[in-house]
């Protein structure tokens, strides 16, 4: 699926969030957003996913290409799990399907399907409170997976996991984007997950957010490693791109606490 993302801006009253953004998102490629605190990354993933309409500005939807059985074209992976408590993971997986003209068998084979693909068959009858930070997020992962979406939209999904597990997931989520050639928008402060997993990555100024550069990383996503000197080489990049913005946004949120 094709987006594009036409002179979109955006305001909360007095406050100027975005101005006259314009991007193209391929089928298939994965695109970060990046940027000091406050430069509107997640209102335009926000918008992009339609959650929030603009206050200028389009996006357009090519869905013409849209996955065999795509239940929902755009689908969300949070920082927050935001998982039921009371269900089991195979119950949160079937959640999302629930309101879909789907068989019983249908619905138990897309959950089946996802489980494997995220290595959580063990524990499709555990419940949240048995699972670690990592595993509920696989449990995220699996949700937004089981409606085939045509692009998946990231906020910031491994932001509250700690460093080990972050490496770890962040080997699955490069292994997912390599086998399905899934269409994605990941936001992330961290340039680290950036560079792992993004074809190209949009830096933002700081409010209101434009876009100040597009770097593209040409290395295939399946042959990325942690610490590649190339990766690293591109992340320093990204860093000199974004790091006198960062530091006054830092000191401004300071100031402000």
């Amino acid at each position: 699926m094709r987006l594009t993302i036409k002179n979109v801006s955006h305001r909360y009253d007095q406050v100027e969030a975005l101005r006259d953004i314009n991007l193209a998102i391929e089928p298939g490629e994965v695109v970060a957003l990046i940027g000091p605190s406050g430069c509107g990354k997640s209102t335009l993933l926000s918008i992009i996913g339609g959650m929030l309409a603009p206050s200028f500005g389009d996006v357009l939807i090519d869905d013409q290409a849209k996955p065999e059985g795509c239940l929902n074209p755009l689908t969300y992976v949070f920082q927050d799990f935001a998982l039921l408590p009371w269900r089991t993971v195979a119950g949160n997986i079937s959640l999302v399907l629930e309101d879909h003209p789907l068989s019983k068998s249908e619905r138990d084979a897309r959950i089946e399907e996802v489980l494997a693909q995220t290595n959580l068959s063990d524990f499709r009858d555990a419940y949240p409170k048995q699972l670690s930070g990592g595993m509920k997020q696989r449990v995220g992962i699996a949700r937004a997976l089981a409606v085939r979406p045509a692009v998946l939209l990231m906020d910031e999904p491994l932001s509250a996991l700690d460093a080990q597990t972050r490496i770890l997931l962040l080997d699955e989520f490069s292994d997912l984007f390599a086998r399905t050639g899934m269409t994605a928008v990941y936001v992330t402060h961290n340039l680290n997950e950036a560079v792992r997993l993004a074809h190209r990555v949009v830096a933002l100024r700081r409010r209101p957010g434009t876009i100040k550069e597009i770097h593209s990383i040409d290395i295939p996503i399946q042959d990325r490693r942690e610490g590649m000197p190339e990766l690293v080489s591109h992340e320093q990049a990204l860093w000199n791109l974004i790091r006198d913005e960062a530091i006054a946004a830092d000191k401004e949120l300071e100031n402000v606490a």
